[in-house]
């Protein structure tokens, strides 16, 4: 027994209630286990309690032992001081303070519970419920789904709070360092967030051609350093030495930059070029998304194709290559959607109390068609296939923060499994 566990039972009546009776033979009565407390002190906080005839309200202290107590030297801790009742798995007889009542719940614990829950804990597999999936209801499964996509943007809106504060509170100075960092997808998104906040977006939107915007973009990025044979590049090294003097621009290190073990479209010469045409070609994009475009109006946005110089080549001054036109596809533009724009706009109507906004936000996901990757492929093994990217986006938040690790006493999934009769 762990007390994770007994506290998991406690706070879920996961027991038979009709036989308690404290170890001084008193009958008691749960009518509210109480709240549970994550911080220091007693486990439970303003519990409802009768033993015999008297009703107590306060709170409840849990151990897998009653010698615990001691051990814990709650004895010294004045915290300790109000409650009102100690639950135990098992009495070792190692608590000795009358005014307490000592309840003993191992009798009255139902086996099937222990069962399962050892079978969760112990198995190797993936998934730890994966036998037990098709047992559960619709309801729990679409309502824990829509806690973990909410879960999982509140996440990156902590990961994201730094970067909004050295935005100074601005949510589209936000959106560009992040649709930068999406631009980079997982290789290159530090290097591609480094660019973008070393570039204000405003110098950007102030430019009226897109060689202006390369010229800045890859400038800054590190990528016109040293002479080149071909025209296009030294055009863009032309016009960033302007920039550079006039903005006071310090490039980065074309080293932070990875090219290994990625497809040539990927190489981040033709992401940082396939952005400026994003910059250039759809200025009022930014102030378009608080306008709330429809997402085929979205996506239509975010497919852009690289200059024509990028038609041949994947590189500055390398030997052309078959024309090929450099577009950004419609997958990556709803992988752009799902993971930068979708959470954004939720965030910032949830952080301004817009209720509705944030609804609608959760909506575009649910237009959007489920991805596909390893993840995804276990939970579609086992009959849990996701109808859109808001589910496929809260598996993967279920599958690594619950799943992974064992977290079945967590998750809404595994207490319905385990309090099933």
């Amino acid at each position: 027994m762990q007390e994770a566990l007994l506290q998991f039972i406690w706070q879920y009546n996961l027991y038979r209630p009709g036989t308690l009776r404290s170890t001084q033979g008193s009958v008691v009565e749960v009518q509210h286990p109480g709240t549970r407390n994550t911080d220091a002190g007693p486990d439970f906080s303003m519990a409802r309690i009768k033993i015999g005839n008297t009703l107590l309200v306060g709170n409840v202290e849990l151990h897998v032992r009653s010698s615990d107590w001691a051990r814990h030297r709650h004895d010294e801790d004045a915290a300790y001081r109000h409650v009102i009742l100690h639950v135990v798995f098992e009495d070792d007889g190692g608590f000795n303070y009358p005014n307490i009542p000592l309840l003993e719940l191992k009798d009255h614990i139902p086996d099937y519970v222990l069962e399962r829950y050892s079978q969760l804990i112990q198995t190797t597999a993936p998934l730890p419920c994966a036998q037990a999936l098709p047992c559960v209801k619709e309801i729990t499964r679409s309502t824990w789904l829509n806690r973990m996509l909410v879960e999982r943007w509140e996440e990156k809106l902590s990961l994201w709070d730094d970067e909004l504060k050295q935005a100074s509170g601005d949510w589209y100075t936000l959106l560009w360092w992040r649709l930068a960092a999406n631009f980079g997808f997982k290789i290159n998104a530090a290097p591609f967030l480094m660019l973008a906040q070393s570039l204000p977006l405003r110098i950007l939107l102030r430019q009226t051609s897109l060689m202006q915007v390369e010229a800045l973009l890859f400038g800054q990025a590190g990528f016109l350093q040293g002479n080149f044979l071909d025209e296009y590049p030294r055009q863009l090294q032309k016009e960033y030495h302007y920039f550079q003097h006039k903005y006071e621009l310090h490039p980065a290190q074309p080293g932070i930059w990875k090219f290994l073990r990625l497809r040539p479209a990927n190489f981040p010469s033709i992401r940082i070029a396939q952005l400026a045409a994003l910059v250039h070609q759809a200025p009022g994009f930014f102030h378009e998304l608080s306008e709330h475009p429809s997402l085929k109006d979205t996506v239509n946005s975010l497919k852009v194709h690289a200059s024509s110089y990028w038609d041949t080549h994947y590189r500055f001054d390398e030997t052309p290559s078959r024309k090929t036109v450099k577009k950004l596809g419609t997958d990556a533009a709803q992988n752009i959607i799902i993971n930068t724009l979708a959470p954004i706009r939720f965030l910032y109507a949830h952080t301004q109390g817009r209720a509705e906004e944030s609804e609608k936000a959760l909506q575009l996901l649910e237009n959007l068609p489920a991805e596909d990757n390893r993840i995804l492929r276990i939970w579609a093994a086992h009959g849990w296939l996701p109808r859109h990217a808001g589910e496929s986006q809260a598996l993967i938040q279920l599958y690594n923060r619950y799943c992974s690790n064992k977290r079945c006493l967590d998750c809404a999934v595994g207490l319905s499994i385990i309090r099933a009769k």
